[in-house]
C-alpha cells in the first residue's frame, strides 16, 4: 500500500499536478487496501486519463461489483472519518470528482479522478459500468449470414496486444465520457461506436486457440472466426475508429499512449482480412515480422 501512494505522488508531481497529491493520496491508499483484503490478485495501480482530468485506477482479478458506500447514520467528523478504519469506499467518494467500477470478464477496475480538496459532504456518487447481459453475450442474435473467415499466420504476440489495447481504449474513452462529459464530447461519440462495432469481435474471439499456442510456446496461430457479413461490413468502420482514437489521444494529452506504426501496421492487415473476405477474396497470411523468442529459447534448452 505504501508503495502505492508513493509511485502515485511521484507520478502527479511528474506532471505537475501537486494540487491533486493529498486527494489522490488518501483515496489510492483505500482503494489498494480493499483489493488486498477483499479482491483477487493480480493487483494493478495506474494513472489514466488525461493531464488536465487524470484518473488513478486500481484493477484486480475479481468480477464482485464493489458495494457503494451508504450515507452515514450519524454525522461524522472529518477527522473521525480519517481515523476510522473499513469505512469502505467513502473516502475515496469524498476525495474524488467522480469515481466508480468497470467490471469486465476478466476482473474489475475500480477508479476515481481526484478533487483538489476533500469534501465536507458525501462527496461524488460511485457509478458502476461495464456489466452487461451474460445471456445476449452467450446467445446473440443468432445471424442467418454467417460466414467464416480464416487468419493465417497471427502473431500471437501482436493479437494479444491489439485485444489488450482495445479493451483499455474502450474502457478509456468511455470513463473520459462518464466523468467529463462536458469537456470531451468526442469521447461519448467514440465510445458508443466502440461498444457497438466492438460487440461482434468479441463474439467472434478465438482466445482459447490463442491461449493453446501460448501455453505451447507458438509464435504464430491460424484462427477460424465465425462471424456475420453484415458484422464484418461493420469492422472497416472500426479501422477508421482506431485512426481517430489515436488522434482524439494525442490531441487531448491522454496518459495512455496512441498506437504505435508497428500496432497500427497488424491490426489493418488483422481487421482488413474480415473486410476482404467478406468480399470474397482469398485469405492473406501474415507477412510482417513476428516475435520467435519463445521457440528460441525452447531450441536453446532442448
Amino acid at each position: 500500500m505504501q508503495d502505492a501512494r508513493r509511485w502515485v505522488v511521484s507520478v502527479f508531481r511528474d506532471m505537475g499536478r501537486d494540487d491533486l497529491i493529498e486527494c489522490a493520496e488518501m483515496a489510492v491508499s483505500e482503494l489498494v487496501t480493499n483489493a488486498l483484503l477483499h479482491a483477487e490478485p493480480p493487483i494493478h495501480v495506474r494513472v489514466r486519463g488525461t493531464h488536465e482530468h487524470p484518473r488513478v485506477e486500481v484493477a484486480d482479478a475479481s468480477t464482485e461489483v464493489p458495494d457503494l458506500p451508504r450515507p452515514p447514520l450519524i454525522d461524522d467528523d472529518l477527522d473521525d472519518l480519517l481515523l476510522t478504519f473499513g469505512r469502505g469506499l467513502s473516502i475515496v467518494a469524498r476525495a474524488s470528482e467522480a469515481w466508480g467500477a468497470e467490471i469486465e470478464d476478466e476482473g474489475k477496475t475500480v477508479w476515481f479522478t481526484p478533487a483538489a480538496e476533500f469534501s465536507e459532504d458525501d462527496g461524488a456518487e460511485g457509478q458502476i459500468t461495464g456489466v452487461e447481459n451474460p445471456a445476449l453475450e452467450r446467445t446473440g442474435e443468432h445471424p442467418t449470414d454467417v460466414q467464416e473467415f480464416s487468419l493465417r499466420g497471427v502473431p500471437v504476440r501482436d493479437y494479444t496486444a491489439f485485444q489488450n489495447h482495445v479493451r483499455e481504449l474502450r474502457r478509456e474513452v468511455r470513463l473520459l465520457a462518464l466523468a467529463h462529459q462536458s469537456d470531451y464530447p468526442l469521447a461519448q461519440d467514440l465510445s458508443d461506436v466502440f461498444d457497438r462495432l466492438g460487440r461482434p469481435l468479441r463474439l467472434g474471439s478465438t482466445n482459447q486457440d490463442v491461449r493453446r499456442a501460448q501455453q505451447a510456446g507458438e509464435p504464430t496461430v491460424d484462427l477460424t472466426v465465425l462471424m456475420s457479413r453484415t458484422a464484418a461490413e461493420e469492422v472497416g468502420r472500426f479501422i477508421e475508429l482506431l485512426d481517430l482514437t489515436d488522434a482524439f489521444c494525442r490531441a487531448e494529452r491522454m496518459l495512455s499512449l496512441a498506437r504505435s506504426p508497428e500496432q497500427v501496421t497488424f491490426q489493418n492487415w488483422y481487421l482488413g482480412e474480415f473486410v476482404r473476405q467478406e468480399r470474397g477474396e482469398e485469405p492473406r497470411a501474415w507477412q510482417g515480422p513476428v516475435d520467435d523468442t519463445a521457440v528460441q529459447r525452447r531450441m536453446r534448452l532442448s
